[in-house]
């Protein structure tokens, strides 16, 4: 089988999702095209011109299947290489730009979840990572189509709904997977893009409270960062370093996956505060790991963890959230000191061993379909 794998803007869980695809299905000849995850407007709007007019023998190889991901435009690309249009298409929705919390730079125009409705109608099967992201595009398109002044043909929802699956992201094994590291204090692990749709702020709020009640505990706040970085992070880490009851063990991006791995294996709990995630990779990678979830009650989280492991979500009342949070904190400090912190969930199905079969089927399935439809 061949693959044509397509990523408009190649983050890096984009890329690790497909590489992890690659390394699985040795036995799929594939090939990549991926344009960098920069000017955002531009690369949404502009990868079917790029690619069109600059990678058109690429284009016009012979594919089983293309593979892209929801930020293709792929509408526009087909129509460009029309040779495209008459090869099954899958789209991942990694996410979609219904669901994102609105800041001050937030991207005014309706062109974004327009996109990715006419990407999602250009494709023959629709693959979102979580129900969560499936069920935010699907009523967020509803919304916007049902706002528009005229000429909507009906039933485009509908046709959506019914091309679409939910197939998570596999999680991959962090290395080395150590034992639990002995620890009397608490271990807290955050680690997440340092970016305002993953709560710094809230973040900020919970350690204000924990400084307040001189809660024994150690902080890991690990990440991917970028050159403008939430004013909540400089002030975290001021506040920091002027207490004494929280000793900082880790602060910033872990580039070595080893260290990495050796970080997972120092936390007892790792932490949540995002207003944004459509399935918490970071999270589920530490819980695969060993760590305890401790995650909002919203969000992808809900589908994937127990009430046990989550803490009242209140996104208008961040500081009612912060007393949540930390009130189950303060539980798990005092379950650490007798030795009995709970578990952390069980995730098969997660896994990429689990996966396998169901992506297997996903190409297969397809080829068998439209096979049958010629």
């Amino acid at each position: 089988m061949k693959i044509l794998l397509l990523s408009a803007y190649d983050a890096e869980s984009h890329r690790r999702w497909y590489q992890t695809l690659m390394a699985a299905f040795v036995d799929i000849e594939w090939t990549v095209l991926a344009l960098p995850p920069r000017y955002f407007s531009w690369r949404l709007r502009g990868n079917s011109l790029s690619w069109a007019f600059g990678q058109r023998q690429v284009l016009e190889g012979e594919y089983d299947l293309v593979l892209a991901t929801s930020m293709v435009d792929l509408s526009a690309l087909r129509g460009f290489v029309p040779h495209l249009a008459a090869i099954p298409t899958i789209v991942y929705f990694h996410e979609n730009q219904f669901a994102y919390p609105a800041n001050e730079q937030q991207f005014a125009s309706i062109e974004p979840r327009m996109l990715n409705i006419y990407t999602a109608l250009a494709a023959d099967t629709i693959v979102f990572n979580s129900a969560y992201n499936r069920d935010t595009f699907l009523i967020g398109a509803g919304q916007l189509l049902a706002k528009m002044p005229d000429q909507v043909p009906a039933g485009l929802v509908q046709q959506l709904t019914a091309r679409s699956q939910i197939i998570p992201v596999p999680i991959r094994a962090v290395s080395p997977l150590a034992e639990r590291i002995p620890n009397q204090r608490l271990q807290v692990l955050w680690n997440h893009r340092w970016e305002y749709d993953k709560g710094p702020d809230r973040l900020l709020s919970a350690v204000k409270l924990l400084v307040s009640r001189q809660a024994n505990v150690d902080l890991h706040i690990v990440g991917q960062q970028f050159r403008q970085q939430p004013a909540a992070m400089a002030e975290l880490k001021t506040l920091l370093e002027q207490q004494q009851s929280i000793a900082l063990k880790h602060w910033g991006y872990i580039e070595e996956p080893a260290e990495y791995g050796r970080c997972l294996a120092a936390a007892d709990v790792v932490l949540s505060t995002a207003v944004h995630d459509f399935q918490g990779l970071s999270v589920l990678e530490a819980v695969a790991a060993g760590c305890i979830p401790l995650v909002p009650d919203r969000l992808c989280y809900t589908e994937w963890f127990s009430s046990d492991y989550l803490y009242l979500s209140d996104v208008d009342a961040p500081a009612k959230e912060a007393e949540a949070l930390v009130s189950r904190l303060l539980e798990l400090i005092a379950l650490k000191q007798q030795q009995c912190l709970p578990e952390p969930p069980a995730l098969e199905p997660l896994l990429l061993s689990s996966l396998i079969p169901v992506y297997k089927q996903l190409f297969s399935g397809l080829l068998k379909e439209q096979g049958s439809t010629k």
